[in-house]
């Protein structure tokens, strides 16, 4: 240990900046972040480690630890008899990763806060979630738990059975996390992307929208390789799950109607009841397919989804510098909260977001405006969560223009009018907490939505996103070495990058670039793509680990291949080492991309619908990009507006400077010797803006009209 006295003495996460660490720092409990101190106090006093991992805005975590943590009796037994770890799983995913395997293989289900019990070594031998204080609904009262495990580990017959379990687990965990396939298949082929196509639709829930007859997640990832499916088909049924499953986040309770933004998920199978916390990862990856649905319908709700989006972020989720974010917690104190008679204020889940029809009055002036507001938003007496209500739209403006007598026009000027009253009356109760956390990976995913925005809806959108980009390149980049560090509070710099963080970066800044232009974005891409291959992709093993080479050495070094509440950061980084090949003269980046795509082919086969990510990667290999060079020194306004409105998923922008000349500099920003195939001989002709489309290894001839060039394209298919 790094002193003579035993940091586990005390609590320590008063020393951290995690607002999740913090808020246990006055808990009874000696909690210990996850360091070599704390672990090595584990191996001197020759106890168990308990291993308790949520995040901030974790609903269940705050129970877990008002029931538990904040119990003397229960921090005696913690502090006396184990060495009590706290660990936030946004800050360390890699951890998260190792432990909820075990817990989803030995219980069959997963969750936060999840609770490990683990040798000295690390070793899991008994896992679960929440734990309630006394015995209820099959399982067991955590005082009295912890009393038979600390019973048991001070048995040496019972000790020596709890260490071969926690062996028998590492291996579980190896097998589940880090193994690889002894021989390489197939890059799996188009039938993969069908077959995950077929299955969607099978599991769809046709009444409903989305997937799944109990809580609705979002599944942006499905949905992407739905969209790319129906371009390539027209299948109309595709197209139909689609727009049900956007239709209902957009309608219903998942979407804040009021703010913008989106909640986690819904509890309920109708998209109605939220838990209420908002995530920066969601309100990156919806708005991006949602755009995706106005492109390929014309929608114009779906527009307006993304835009209010976009303007909660921009309002409730931005660094003042510029970075994003992380979450906005579910639980806040009610605006009629009472307080208790040690005078603490009762928070409450969802109380910022809950309307009754009094409150909708007191805000709108209106009383006509107010009843409208009510009927659109389903607002009752009754509610649909608690007695109160979570807004969702449940009456259309043509039924309510009939019920009112007035215009449509009027109606929506009305109730734009209201929504915007609430808005300022909602402004005034108490906010839910804030995470501010910056982590890298999010960064990258909220930069690519605001750069597709700038694509689609308004090109002003490229400024937060540039923002955000210098934000982290200032505060998380490593130029000279080329690493990246995750997470940023208050100048406060930590933890090694993950994969996740790299390509969810590195897929934003090339995003980016596509949108404006800039070759430092570009430039910023590619060094990270060097970085990923350097760190993560193993030749032996012929995949891309999570954690980095040079980073601490875990039970087991996990991959992440499949899609869960973001994308499969393998998945990721596949779609853009193949994109990013297009700018090198090497091929590197494609093999890398093909061996994983090899290695990994059986699995996506056999799941493609958990393995979505890298579902669109293998089309994307197996079919290439669409190449748009845009030979332009500004790019035309009909060009923006033919790229607004066309839905391209397999679309990779390739802006270059309009002479030959001026693409010198670029090469010499970007490291380069030699002029990269996807610019090379396609300056502009005529001098005027010129675009070359490329697909299968044939281009368009040169073209001053987009559209033309796009027509070739679909020609080509």
């Amino acid at each position: 240990m790094s002193t003579d006295t035993d940091p586990t003495e005390r609590n320590r996460l008063d020393e951290e900046e995690s607002p999740y660490l913090r808020q246990h720092a006055d808990n009874p409990v000696n909690w210990q972040p996850w360091d070599d101190d704390a672990l090595e106090a584990a191996r001197e006093r020759t106890v168990p480690i308990f291993l308790s991992i949520g995040y901030s805005a974790c609903h269940w975590c705050h129970v877990m630890e008002s029931e538990n943590f904040a119990d003397p009796e229960v921090a005696e037994i913690l502090n006396e008899k184990f060495v009590p770890i706290k660990v936030d799983r946004e800050e360390r995913p890699d951890l998260d990763s190792v432990y909820m395997s075990i817990c989803q293989q030995v219980t069959g289900r997963g969750g936060w806060p999840l609770s490990a019990w683990l040798t000295p070594d690390g070793e899991p031998f008994y896992v679960g979630t929440y734990f309630p204080p006394e015995e209820r609904r099959g399982m067991p009262g955590f005082n009295s738990l912890l009393e038979d495990i600390a019973n048991s580990w001070s048995d040496p017959e019972q000790r020596e059975e709890m260490e071969n379990r926690a062996r028998q687990w590492t291996d579980a965990i190896e097998s589940d996390l880090s193994s690889v396939p002894s021989q390489q298949g197939d890059v799996p082929g188009e039938g993969a992307l069908e077959t995950a196509v077929d299955t969607a639709l099978r599991g769809a829930d046709r009444e409903h929208g989305g997937w799944g007859n109990g809580p609705k997640f979002p599944q942006p990832g499905r949905l992407h390789f739905l969209l790319r499916s129906y371009d390539r088909s027209g299948r109309e049924q595709v197209r139909d799950v689609v727009t049900e499953t956007l239709d209902a986040m957009g309608t219903g309770g998942l979407f804040d109607h009021v703010g913008g933004g989106f909640h986690r998920y819904c509890t309920d199978k109708e998209w109605v009841v939220p838990h209420f916390e908002k995530m920066l990862y969601d309100n990156a990856e919806l708005p991006r397919v949602f755009l995706a649905g106005y492109q390929l319908t014309g929608t114009e709700r779906y527009a307006t989804v993304a835009r209010e989006t976009f303007e909660f972020v921009g309002r409730e989720l931005t660094h003042d510098d510029g970075g994003f974010f992380s979450t906005l917690d579910a639980q806040s104190v009610p605006p009629e909260s009472e307080t208790t008679d040690d005078g603490h204020e009762e928070a409450q889940e969802g109380a910022f977001f809950v309307w009754t029809p009094e409150a909708v009055h007191e805000a709108v002036d209106d009383a006509t405006t107010a009843d409208l507001l009510c009927d659109r938003f389903g607002v009752t007496d009754r509610g649909n969560f608690e007695g109160k209500t979570v807004l969702t739209i449940s009456a259309t403006v043509e039924e309510l223009a009939e019920e009112y007598d007035l215009a449509p026009s009027e109606v929506e000027k009305r109730i734009e009018s209201g929504r915007q009253q609430a808005f300022e009356a909602r402004e005034q109760r108490p906010h839910p907490a804030r995470d501010e956390k910056v982590l890298a990976g999010w960064n990258g995913l909220m930069i690519g939505a605001f750069a597709e925005g700038a694509h689609v809806l308004d090109r002003e959108y490229a400024d937060p996103a540039a923002d955000a980009l210098a934000f982290v390149r200032e505060h998380l980049w490593d130029e000279d070495d080329e690493r990246l560090t995750r997470r940023y509070k208050d100048g406060d710099v930590r933890i090694d990058g993950y994969l996740e963080d790299y390509a969810f970066l590195a897929r934003g800044a090339l995003t980016l670039f596509g949108a404006t232009g800039t070759v430092d974005h570009l430039a910023f891409a590619l060094a990270l793509a060097r970085a990923m291959e350097r760190e993560f992709w193993d030749e032996d093993d012929a995949t891309l680990y999570f954690t980095p080479s040079s980073g601490e050495s875990l039970v087991a070094r996990p991959q992440e291949l499949t899609d869960q509440s973001t994308p499969s950061s393998s998945g990721v980084a596949v779609q853009v080492f193949l994109s990013l090949s297009a700018f090198v003269p090497h091929e590197r980046f494609e093999e890398i991309a093909r061996d994983v795509l090899e290695t990994h082919g059986k699995e996506i086969e056999a799941n493609p619908m958990q393995h979505a990510s890298l579902v669109i990667a293998a089309d994307q290999y197996a079919n290439g990009d669409l190449e748009l060079t845009l030979a332009a020194d500004e790019l035309p306004e009909e060009w923006a507006d033919t790229l607004a409105t066309t839905y391209l998923p397999d679309r990779l922008l390739a802006p270059r400077p309009a002479s030959d000349d001026d693409l010198d500099a670029w090469l010499d920003t970007l490291g380069l010797d030699e002029t990269p195939p996807v610019w090379a001989d396609r300056s502009h002709r005529d001098d005027e803006p010129t675009v070359y489309a490329c697909r299968n290894f044939a281009c368009s001839p040169p073209e001053h009209d987009l559209q033309a060039a796009l027509d070739w394209a679909d020609e080509q298919r």
